[in-house]
């Protein structure tokens, strides 16, 4: 009796990727498969089995690969099964591999189930086979000192621009590219200078943030005004939730990283270490420590809408003249009556309480009159630069107690050293907040277009966060004491107020 053979199927698995592709037009890609489809079926033989592609992804930078990794999954599951040879197929071998230890697992892996590896380019190796896999391994090594060598080169030309203090990548927001040429044309270099419009939106972004304004209400106003973001017209393959499909929209992130970032006054970042920028400068080093030190002081809160409803509550502003608690806003009034009004009441005994209207009104009132004395311009000028040099010893220390959180993530601290560290240097930065706030004369940016006549008319303008500012800025210190008036006559008697230049009584 004649043996029966089985006939052996060959299933083959095709994989397509290319590294860069930034408008995602997927061109490589796509005639990567045709041809390993041609491939596949002519040249050896085998019925394709399935198509994993990757388009825009690095396989030397380590980013993970999850087509690959389906692919690999397919294939070494369908490769246990009886009567089936499997081919790993690629259009070459750097398609699938260019860091060696992927490459030596993936080797390991298709030994153990009698895989194949193919390339339409050339190369067809037995997995089965010791040969086969040195042949491989040492055909993918050249891959592979080819990608150390490209990066290599890479990372020194990045260095050399970054010591130049050049630009790395595409012009950033707020500044305009200006390409040079020789005598042929030839593009010989270029210089980055003010974009007219976009480096108002920076300048304007900052001095609201500095003047008391939310990110929410900046965002908002801007996309409200049709304000393009710096992402506008980018062609991306992942789009934010909520962003148009132009990505013309604000974020508070964005918003927020366009008020931080370095560049904004000349200084070129590159791997943790700074240099003297080619570009100029859109705002002051002053603006920008100030800046930097409003959302370390305050976190998430600045972007809070509505964060601040009540003028005088909480904070230095305003305190219990008795115990010298803070003040908080309660509904007080007569319950027989129905009428419950807000209130400002100390915080800790109830010492103390008064009208929110009443107080807000006379406040504000003595601030209007503040900002209007003809001498004002005058009284609040000062010498900040002693609050500068604390609000630059604040940033150097929040770039200490960075770079211990990558010393620790790279194994140099450990946990316990990166806790004490941390401690340390975050107790060092609030002292030296402190510092800043004590030594600072006036904020100005806080008073910006309010010192002057022109203040009785853009105070009741202002919100209420604004206002707050306003009083922060001009150090006003109020103080509130128990009055024996009963009833809804306001005793402003009782009321202790100072500013800049006139400290309170003691």
């Amino acid at each position: 009796m004649a043996a029966v053979v089985s006939a052996l199927r060959i299933l083959v698995f095709l994989y397509a990727r290319i590294s860069e592709d930034p408008l995602d037009q997927r061109r490589g890609v796509g005639r990567q498969i045709k041809d390993l489809r041609r491939w596949a079926i002519e040249d050896i033989g085998g019925e394709i089995a399935g198509e994993w592609v990757e388009n825009d992804r690095s396989a030397h930078s380590g980013e993970d690969r999850p087509e690959y990794d389906k692919m690999m999954a397919a294939a070494l599951a369908a490769a246990q099964q009886p009567g089936v040879r499997v081919v790993v197929g690629a259009y070459h071998p750097s398609r699938l591999w260019r860091q060696r230890v992927e490459r030596a697992q993936a080797i390991e892996d298709l030994r153990t189930v009698k895989a194949f590896v193919g390339f339409e380019s050339g190369g067809y190796f037995n997995m089965a086979k010791a040969s086969d896999r040195s042949q491989l391994a040492n055909l993918g090594e050249s891959d592979t000192a080819e990608s150390e060598v490209k990066s290599e080169r890479v990372q020194r030309a990045a260095l050399e621009r970054a010591e130049e203090g050049r630009a790395n990548g595409k012009v950033a927001y707020g500044w305009k590219r200006t390409y040079l040429h020789d005598e042929q044309g030839k593009v010989t270099g270029f210089e980055d200078s003010e974009h007219p419009e976009q480096a108002a939106i920076v300048r304007e972004i900052v001095k609201r943030l500095l003047s008391g304004d939310t990110l929410f209400a900046i965002t908002r106003d801007l996309n409200d005004r049709g304000v393009p973001s710096p992402g506008a017209g980018q062609q991306r393959k992942r789009r934010a939730i909520g962003q148009a499909e132009d990505g013309s929209r604000w974020s508070d992130t964005s918003v927020k990283k366009i008020a931080t970032r370095r560049a904004n006054i000349a200084i070129r970042c590159y791997k943790g270490d700074e240099y003297p920028a080619a570009w100029p400068a859109l705002i002051s080093t002053e603006q920008h420590l100030r800046v930097v030190d409003l959302f370390a002081g305050r976190g998430d809160q600045v972007t809070r809408p509505g964060q601040r409803m009540h003028l005088l509550s909480w904070g230095e502003v305003c305190t219990c003249g008795p115990c010298s608690g803070p003040i908080r806003v309660a509904l007080r009034g007569n319950m027989k009556r129905g009428i419950r009004k807000p209130t400002y009441v100390c915080d800790g005994k109830g010492c103390v309480g008064r009208n929110e209207q009443a107080l807000d009104d006379y406040i504000e009132a003595i601030a209007v009159e503040v900002l209007c004395d003809p001498e004002a311009a005058d009284i609040f000028k000062g010498d900040d630069s002693a609050a500068l040099a604390a609000l630059e010893r604040a940033e150097a220390l929040r770039i200490r107690q960075s770079e211990a959180a990558d010393d620790y993530a790279d194994g140099i601290l450990t946990r316990e050293q990166l806790r004490r560290i941390t401690q340390k240097l975050t107790r060092e930065i609030a002292e030296a907040q402190a510092e800043a706030k004590r030594l600072q004369p006036v904020d100005l940016t806080a008073l910006d277009g309010l010192i002057g006549p022109q203040a009785r008319e853009k105070w009741p303008k202002l919100t209420v966060h604004q206002k707050r500012r306003a009083l922060e800025a001009l150090k006003f210190r109020v103080r509130i004491h128990p009055s024996s008036i009963r009833g809804p006559r306001f005793d402003h008697t009782t009321i202790d107020v100072g500013w800049h230049g006139r400290e309170l009584a003691e």
